[in-house]
């Protein structure tokens, strides 16, 4: 095994985790798991810790604002306390109405079920990286962080990794190419090696750790 297949596999092995596993989100191509993934890569896109927008995501989960009807009918101050008891406070308020928008739209124009989003853009990553970003408070590292999950049940969309996970590659001296990296990577889901990459790249003490333990 060459050094950058061992790298992958000790970044793999300690920090292979999605970021929607971690919000308790058990991923499915159903409406209400993809919803949920929205509202998590809007929260995660945000500048506050990966830690504080995960536990949004959980709180809204918890309060029931786990559909784009629910979430438009809770209103701003319903949807405000719960990002204030996860300490999502430096943004509540913009983020409560681009919550409440953005399940309106959702709800308007794809019947509340992002499945029709992607069926329309018809297996062009670009397209639907575009129809993401329609949504309020969406966009391009929203829709990246959307992609990099989704992948695990839209696997026409694999393999994405977007420039938050490739910067994670540099980090690690790996290559900076999605089919190398995904070759060098086997088994691994695409979606998985993506949540480890961005890991790394969010975190120099990831990186310092595989490198050291891969040798």
């Amino acid at each position: 095994m060459n050094r950058d297949a061992r790298v992958l596999r000790e970044l793999v092995s300690g920090y292979g985790r999605t970021f929607a596993e971690e919000a308790g989100i058990p991923l499915k191509d159903t409406p209400q798991p993809l919803y949920r993934l929205l509202v998590l890569s809007l929260l995660l896109s945000a500048r506050i810790r990966t830690s504080v927008a995960v536990a949004a995501a959980r709180a809204l989960h918890d309060e029931g604002l786990d559909s784009p009807r629910r979430m438009a009918d809770a209103g701003r101050r319903r949807r405000v306390d719960a990002l204030g008891r996860a300490g999502y406070r430096r943004y509540d308020e913009r983020t409560a109405a681009q919550l409440g928008d953005g399940a309106e739209l959702l709800e308007e124009r794809w019947g509340g079920d992002l499945r029709r989003l992607h069926r329309e853009a018809e297996g062009d990553v670009g397209t639907l990286r575009e129809l993401l970003q329609e949504e309020p408070g969406i966009g391009p590292a929203g829709a990246g962080i959307f992609l990099r999950e989704a992948q695990r049940v839209w696997p026409d969309v694999a393999p994405y990794l977007d420039g938050k996970a490739l910067s994670g590659a540099e980090r690690l001296g790996l290559p900076e190419d999605p089919e190398r990296l995904t070759a060098l990577a086997g088994d691994t889901q695409p979606a998985v090696l993506a949540a480890a990459l961005v890991r790394a790249a969010l975190d120099g003490q990831v990186a310092e750790e595989c490198l050291r333990r891969a040798g």
